[in-house]
């Protein structure tokens, strides 16, 4: 994540910074995420795919509680359960939960991260990379991207208030003299999630890993008395029965495509949580647990439709006994919990990626592991998804209505991943036209089938995700924008850093006493504070250190390996240029990573100098200039920019450094 230097302006400014100050994308990784590769992954098999159990599968795990109930209650029942419908129904979401999540996702995507990272955001970075030297072509994957992350966070203000109320809803069934009280419960629930996760994916996966792996015993047992009773339903595994209901009935099955979708739901922030564990302990935990457990269930529900027609009203609950469905509530309830968790986490993943980007101003980001470099928690983005989700709850206040609005963005979201997934693999793993061709025709066609499912949905709901994701891709193409033209004008105002110095030396500016330290993400150019520094005061420091900070993807970078210096064509002007890298758990104290680079005979000071050092921050007052159309922005969109660099993150707490011995100059940046 090289250096700071961020063009947080003060007093009307803003942060101004894009990858190279906050973390360029990461390069890709042939490790494919595995454990213990690079240092990442140091737990045990098991003990990772248990704590991914209870982050990564809570979204799909708990489909079951509201896939089928809405089939055959979408439209007014117009799926009927008579044994054609309900086996051309199992078979199409046996099938869709086999090609997408199985194959496409686990098998196929999940081999193509991005240094470990999964993800739409680390996929369209991973595509730019590959396709860098084509002309335009870094754009478009640009745009996929910010289509794609964009209707995720869609998915992600929805599924936590479907998932809780529709556990909650379960108390209906069971007692339904205090169906009133469900609003509130799950608000309740809803407000505790969001409180916990400053704790992080590590802890919260620790403590819901049983729990999901209780969730996923409980819900194969009680699939499998109805399929001993009914053993036809097994019937509907065969591909036959889904091409036979479309053919018989292609309009019903083209409903039914939009309910079969939510079964799915989960399967994108499962590939974007991939790197808070690695590919091989969420393909264990996958097919050994999840899968099986998920395919009992359905095939458990079906058999129940059949046996009893008028349990389509809640197929699941109605599934366990009297006596066990208060427990069974509960269990849910905690399930549904971990489903909003995987979703969020996946969107702390992707907000960080589309920082390291440029694609949002920096955020406060903390790391919480020690160990894996993918959990982190974004305050930020958990406060804004604690409002869209409390909103959208007490807007809709039932799952089957908020199930109306799901399909848009999750089908969406499914169909950026295949698109950029063909892309890649034709760069990365040349495969030939005629393997493409296939893999578009059976993935693509697939989930533009669901897409256009979802479509009606529309004006029943699906408007939500849809505004969601519009209000995303014009705060991500904004800050794009504006960073981009803000970085050109600096680029200007910095000038040659080489040219400087000869300058300096030249002219013998007078030097007073003092180290001065200033955070740079490169050594071409010229700090702005430097420049102000001179221009303003006349003066330059005894020593003058240009500092850039890296992170590597590894928890720890030995004191060794982590500095570099280059003095910059002069051994005797007291500038130089240090390269310090910090290892994704190391905290980023400049000051003491400045003492520890003199104890390393690095820089040619004592290490106690350093405590009385000065360290100057590079801000310009960004102003609203009249720039617009090809060299600029409208109105609007200048103003939304400048907003959203006023909530940036301030690099000098990023850093460590102290307020008393922090200077901020600079020049007026025009936007």
């Amino acid at each position: 994540m090289p250096g700071s230097d961020d063009a947080h302006p003060q007093d009307g400014t803003a942060a101004v910074s894009g990858p190279e100050q906050h973390g360029a994308a990461p390069a890709a990784d042939t490790s494919h995420g595995d454990p213990g590769h690079g240092g990442k992954f140091r737990r045990s098999a098991p003990a990772l795919a248990l704590a991914a159990l209870g982050v990564v599968f809570g979204d799909i795990g708990t489909s079951p509680l509201y896939s089928m109930r809405t089939v055959f209650t979408i439209d007014g029942g117009i799926v009927k359960p008579i044994p054609e419908d309900v086996y051309g129904v199992i078979s199409m979401l046996f099938w869709s939960i086999t090609i997408i999540v199985s194959v496409k996702y686990v098998l196929v995507l999940m081999r193509v991260d991005n240094h470990g990272e999964g993800g739409v955001m680390a996929l369209a970075a991973l595509a730019r990379r590959l396709y860098a030297r084509r002309p335009g072509g870094t754009t478009v994957f640009l745009v996929i991207g910010i289509v794609g992350v964009s209707l995720f966070y869609g998915d992600s203000v929805i599924t936590p208030a479907v998932s809780v109320l529709s556990a909650v809803e379960g108390l209906g069934t069971a007692t339904p003299s205090i169906a009133h009280f469900i609003v509130p419960i799950a608000a309740v629930i809803l407000v505790l999630l969001f409180v916990v996760q400053r704790f992080g994916t590590a802890k919260v996966g620790a403590s819901f890993g049983p729990v999901m792996l209780l969730w996923f015993v409980v819900i194969a047992v009680a699939g499998v008395p109805m399929i001993v009773k009914h053993p036809g339903v097994l019937q509907g595994l065969s591909p036959t029965w889904a091409i036979a209901f479309v053919f018989a009935h292609p309009f019903i099955s083209f409903i039914a495509m939009g309910a079969v979708v939510l079964a799915i739901t989960g399967a994108e922030a499962l590939y974007a949580d991939m790197g808070h564990f690695g590919r091989m302990p969420i393909l264990r935990a996958w097919f050994f647990v999840v899968f099986p457990a998920l395919v009992l269930n359905y095939l458990g529900q079906a058999a129940l439709v059949l046996d009893d027609p008028t349990t389509t009203k809640d197929p699941f609950f109605l599934l366990f006994p009297n006596w066990a469905q208060i427990p069974v509530v509960v269990l849910a309830t905690a399930a549904t919990v971990i489903a909003s968790q995987a979703v969020i986490s996946g969107a702390f993943s992707l907000t960080r990626q589309a920082v390291q980007l440029g694609l949002l101003p920096p955020l406060t980001i903390r790391q919480t592991s020690k160990r894996e470099g993918g959990q982190v928690y974004l305050p930020a983005v958990n406060l804004l998804l604690f409002i869209g989700v409390m909103a959208i709850m007490l807007t809709f206040r039932s799952s089957a209505a908020l199930a109306t609005a799901y399909g848009v963005s999750v089908t969406g979201a499914l169909v950026t991943d295949t698109l950029l997934l063909l892309l890649v693999v034709k760069a990365l793993w040349r495969w030939s036209t005629w393997k493409l061709v296939v893999v578009g025709v059976v993935f693509g066609g697939l989930e533009l089938t669901f897409l256009a499912g979802n479509l009606s949905k529309i004006a029943h709901g699906g408007w939500v995700p849809l505004l969601i994701a519009l209000a995303v891709v014009t705060l991500m193409t904004t800050w794009h924008r504006g960073r981009k033209l803000v970085q050109e004008e600096r680029r200007v105002r910095e000038g040659s850093l080489s040219d400087f110095i000869d300058k300096v030396n030249a002219d013998h500016v007078p030097r007073v006493p003092g180290v001065a330290v200033f955070p740079h993400p490169n050594k071409e150019t010229t700090p702005l504070a430097l420049r102000a520094n001179v221009e303003h005061n006349g003066v330059v420091h005894q020593r003058v250190i240009i500092v850039s900070v890296l992170t590597a993807n590894v928890p720890h970078v030995p004191a060794p390996e982590a500095f570099s210096r280059d003095e910059l064509g002069h051994s005797d002007d007291g500038i130089d240029h240090i390269t310090i890298k910090f290892g994704f758990s190391d905290d980023q104290d400049l000051p003491n990573a400045m003492r520890a680079a003199c104890l390393s005979d690095v820089l040619d000071l004592e290490p106690g100098s350093m405590d009385e050092a000065s360290y100057f921050i590079s801000r310009g007052a960004l102003r609203t200039g009249t720039r617009k159309g090809k060299h600029g922005m409208v109105a609007w969109r200048r103003k939304l920019f400048v907003a959203m660099a006023h909530n940036a993150a301030d690099p000098a707490a990023r850093f460590g450094l102290s307020p008393r011995r922090t200077v901020t100059m600079g020049s007026d940046v025009e936007v």
